[in-house]
């Protein structure tokens, strides 16, 4: 359910309402979920209330719930946030109730939501035995009734940075800002994903408002990123400024991409611009000249965080505001314009601070282990040699070993050394819980003991990943298929005498 545009129009945004959304918040508020429980609406408090009450009155509903938040404490997270996003994240890929399928390749999904995957048969059944749908209905109105509170401030909110902006009023055509309100979450977080050209919020409201410069900064995600995808040879130009925030407080995916780090500097930049906007033009100097070093102290701690080029886009910022040029047309001549030796100087004089604020989008797409993520994007691209020197720094900090040993164990098997990866396919399992990570590890290390004919002791390890939990169909082929006949190279890797045993799928 959704508040759609007026006939005839398309709206850039939409709010929206999901049940599957709702069914796993639920699910895992009955687990012992209670981030800032005290501050969210009373919706929260009485659905909680009416679902302990369902499984309470119903055995089955108990043995699911015990079964459902043993996992739930399985996977929990030290960081609170985390924790929701993770479920939040998997929420979004997978289907309407009952079924609650993935809506995309489970080796497609992200990590965080690919590390709870096994908490969607355990949803099914607590949705049946718990009575979710009937409870969905009972408080449906309800939160419909939310959407249409916050039409208008979100509407208004997304106006206001259109016309500064200069961008057109209507929609775009073939991409997607939805924003999802679902008070069975944490008031404090908002959720944000890009997926593809799709972008969607998860918010829930505190005292009657929702985050709507959490909202505003994803929008401008929304806007810019598919510009900056457009220049990579401009951003190339701009890689040496990445050294010199290489001590900032900011995420790692920042110090390795520019065209991160250039977008989120300018929508530093545009946020202190738009302080105060809506307020009618103070005639009083000091009101103007109080407004105005508001608004650079707001861009300047965008710089002490990392974010080095917001005073540069801050400055052409107010010249843009006066001219009837638009964003589409002035952005290319911004990045052009950027002295990358003067850039690197003002750099040099900058006092890092100690931490940084997260971005609604970057921080609650990752789980936990930037450098992780990082290393298996490099094996993805074919890069085993970046990737295991970031996996290797994950070990080093113990970010998520179990998938850092993966990752390592991979590339050593990518680069024929078999058996330095079945050390590190055994070492994985040693400390995997994730089920994709066991049941994998088991399968490499069956395919490699094929290769070494010994062929028993593979079929012991496939056997064993068909134990592992990970219901993916993918994983279940592969592990029947090693049961039925001997792995054997393929044809190229034969030649070679090198390379991953298959592909693999993660």
């Amino acid at each position: 359910m959704n508040r759609q545009p007026e006939p005839g129009q398309t709206s850039k945004v939409t709010l929206e309402t999901s049940e599957t959304l709702f069914s796993a918040l639920a699910a895992i508020n009955a687990c012992g979920y209670d981030q800032e429980l005290s501050t969210s609406d009373q919706l929260r408090q009485r659905i909680r209330l009416e679902v302990q009450q369902a499984v309470n009155a119903s055995e089955p509903a108990q043995r699911t719930r015990d079964q459902l938040c043993s996992f739930y404490h399985d996977h929990q997270q030290a960081d609170a946030s985390r924790d929701l996003a993770q479920y939040v994240s998997l929420a979004l890929y997978l289907s309407d109730p009952p079924k609650f399928t993935t809506i995309i390749k489970e080796s497609d999904l992200p990590p965080d939501a690919a590390y709870v995957l096994g908490f969607v048969p355990l949803l099914q059944t607590f949705y049946d035995t718990a009575g979710l749908r009937t409870i969905w209905r009972k408080h449906e109105a309800e939160y419909q009734a939310l959407v249409e509170q916050f039409h208008q401030p979100v509407a208004d909110t997304i106006l206001r940075t259109d016309l500064y902006l200069k961008l057109p009023l209507s929609g775009y055509l073939g991409r997607r800002f939805a924003v999802f309100v679902e008070p069975m979450g944490a008031p404090g977080q908002v959720n944000a994903r890009n997926y593809g050209v799709d972008y969607f919020l998860v918010v829930s409201s505190a005292s009657g408002n929702l985050k709507l410069d959490a909202i505003r900064h994803t929008y401008l995600h929304y806007v810019l990123d598919p510009l900056s995808m457009k220049r990579a040879t401009t951003f190339k130009r701009l890689e040496p400024l990445l050294g010199s925030v290489a001590t900032a407080p900011i995420d790692d995916s920042y110090k390795h991409d520019i065209s991160l780090l250039v977008t989120e500097s300018l929508i530093r930049a545009i946020e202190a611009r738009l302080i105060n906007a809506g307020a009618p033009v103070a005639r009083n100097q000091k009101a103007r000249e109080a407004l105005e070093r508001e608004r650079r102290e707001k861009a300047e701690q965008a710089v002490t965080e990392g974010f080095i080029l917001t005073r540069y886009f801050y400055d052409v910022l107010q010249p843009f505001e006066q001219d009837p040029a638009g964003l589409k047309d002035t952005y290319p001549e911004w990045l052009r314009q950027i002295d990358v030796a003067k850039e690197k100087r003002r750099a040099a004089g900058v006092t890092f601070a100690s931490s940084s604020a997260p971005d609604p989008l970057s921080a609650s797409k990752r789980r936990q282990a930037q450098l992780v993520d990082l290393a298996e994007e490099r094996m993805a691209s074919g890069d085993s040699a970046g990737a295991q020197q970031m996996a290797r720094q994950a070990l080093e900090k113990n970010e998520e070993p179990a998938r850092a040993l993966f990752i390592l164990a991979r590339a050593a098997s990518q680069n024929g050394d078999m058996k330095g990866a079945s050390i590190y396919f055994e070492r994985a399992l040693e400390v995997a819980r994730e089920p994709r990570v066991v049941a994998w590890s088991h399968i490499y290390l069956g395919r490699i003991l094929d290769l070494q004919e010994k062929r028993e002791a593979a079929v012991e390890q496939y056997r064993a990943a068909l134990s592992a939990g990970d219901t993916a169909p993918e994983t279940r082929s592969a592990a029947e298929r090693g049961l039925r006949e001997p792995y054997e190279l393929p044809p190229q890797a034969r030649q070679n005498q090198q390379g991953e045993p298959d592909k693999p799928q993660q």
